[in-house]
């Protein structure tokens, strides 16, 4: 472990200043946009590759995938190209690739570790990872130890050499996390392109995480005696959905975090109590962490790959009718206490689980600064309910929906957000309108 935070911050090389509070990004996906011309450089990709114009064809290819915040580039992807090679970095959180393009073959890799830090335990867990991958593998040399790529071009498109690159992405970021939560003592290899996170955003994060928790185990005392199993659940996946969106959080934190989430929904020999046990045990580790502790748990970095598989709109619908019907059940026999909880579930399980679109996404983290106005306000973001008056900042609320639908119509030309049926009465008819409003979307592409 480390000694002290100065010392994390040394082995990051965390140099660079923190961006700014409000276009912070949330969740395990991608905050970010493509560059409006995506669709045309993945094109001119295509028939490059058709003429055996690699070179040109690769370069098409990387620049389709470079995303922007701001209409800034976020420099995810960097290319230097001369007459007979293209040399490219892509970064995908903790992972850097480096890689070369030759008109005969692609070859990329990550340094994972340093050979001579590797334990026998490392080595294993290594192996056992190259039976599981399809494009890619691990190998060592005299210094480290890499996952790599090779791809020869013959025969090659635009959707043939995406998979491979994203393989090698998520899975050497997925393998450094893992290693940096696993086996503390060891030392990641390429990591300066790290940012540090602002101090003031992680106090307002430890702040939030022992708040909530607080808030937690109140609310649990207020269940009824019995038949409350079920708004157990939801009260504990409810705050671990929202720390892992809306904390971003990651390494030691996120790995166990993530194991627990992954054990409740797959472990199908172990009871709803138990299940509920766990969490709460889980929850309970969260409370007794110190912020020094806590903030070893944070970097910013670029990305480029979605580590979530796209989900059909239509999948996403059927869940949200699905949570509705269970808030029904919930008013009729009067346990109005769990009710605005599996409102909030319903957005953050959704953010956590299934792979959207960036209008729907977009869409969704609206309702999210909404239900969680304070946490927002306190990272000096936009108010969009104020909890003490109970009050909208609806004009805002709009004019975003409205921002949201005037930036998609290029892509998505019959998509029209009624936002005129939200209703403002309250926080609980709001999210209620909000989803109803989410389910009427048309996103059939031009």
């Amino acid at each position: 472990m480390f000694k002290n935070t100065s010392e994390f911050m040394s082995w990051f090389n965390l140099f660079k200043a923190p961006q700014n509070n409000c276009s912070l990004r949330f969740g395990r996906g991608i905050n970010a946009s493509l560059a409006p011309d995506e669709e045309e450089l993945f094109k001119k990709s295509h028939e490059a590759f058709e003429k055996n114009d690699i070179l040109n064809a690769y370069e098409f290819f990387f620049k389709s995938l470079i995303n922007f915040t701001n209409n800034s580039s976020n420099e995810n992807i960097v290319l230097n190209k001369t007459d007979k090679e293209l040399h490219f970095e892509i970064y995908q959180g903790l992972a850097k690739i480096s890689g070369t393009v030759t008109p005969e073959t692609l070859y990329a890799q990550i340094d994972i570790i340093h050979t001579a830090e590797s334990t026998v335990a490392i080595k294993r867990y290594l192996l056992e990872r190259n039976y599981q991958l399809t494009y890619v593998n691990y190998f060592s040399d005299e210094s480290s130890i890499k996952l790599k790529l090779y791809q020869d071009n013959i025969s090659l498109s635009p959707q043939k050499i995406f998979f491979p690159l994203r393989e090698l992405a998520l899975n050497g970021e997925h393998d450094k996390e893992h290693i940096k939560s696993e086996f503390s003592n060891i030392k990641l290899q390429d990591t300066d392109h790290l940012e540090k996170v602002d101090e003031k955003q992680l106090k307002v994060k430890y702040k939030y995480l022992m708040l909530w928790i607080e808030e937690l185990e109140q609310k649990v005392l207020t269940l009824p005696s019995n038949d409350n199993t079920g708004m157990q659940s939801f009260l504990y996946l409810n705050i671990l959905f929202k720390i892992d969106y809306l904390f971003s959080i990651k390494c030691k934190i996120s790995h166990k975090l993530s194991k627990k989430l992954l054990e409740y929904f797959s472990n199908e020999n172990s009871t709803l109590e138990s299940k509920n046990e766990e969490l709460q045990k889980y929850t309970l580790e969260l409370k007794k962490l110190t912020y020094e502790e806590f903030s070893k748990s944070f970097y910013n970095a670029k990305y480029t790959f979605d580590p979530i598989d796209k989900s059909s709109y239509d999948e996403i619908v059927l869940f949200i009718n699905e949570s509705q019907n269970k808030i029904r059940w919930y008013k009729n026999n009067r346990y109005s206490q769990v009710i605005p909880t599996v409102y909030n579930y319903i957005a953050f399980y959704s953010l956590y689980n299934y792979g959207m679109n960036s209008v729907l996404k977009a869409l969704f983290h609206i309702l999210v600064e909404v239900q969680n106005s304070s946490f927002f306000k306190d990272l000096d973001c936009d108010e969009l309910y104020n909890t003490q008056t109970k009050k909208f900042s609806k004009r805002s609320i709009l004019n975003k929906i409205k921002k949201i639908e005037q930036e998609s119509t290029q892509v998505y030309t019959s998509l029209n957000i009624p936002s005129e049926s939200l209703n403002f009465s309250s926080l609980d008819e709001f999210s209620n309108s909000y989803y109803i409003m989410l389910k009427n979307l048309d996103f059939e592409e031009v």
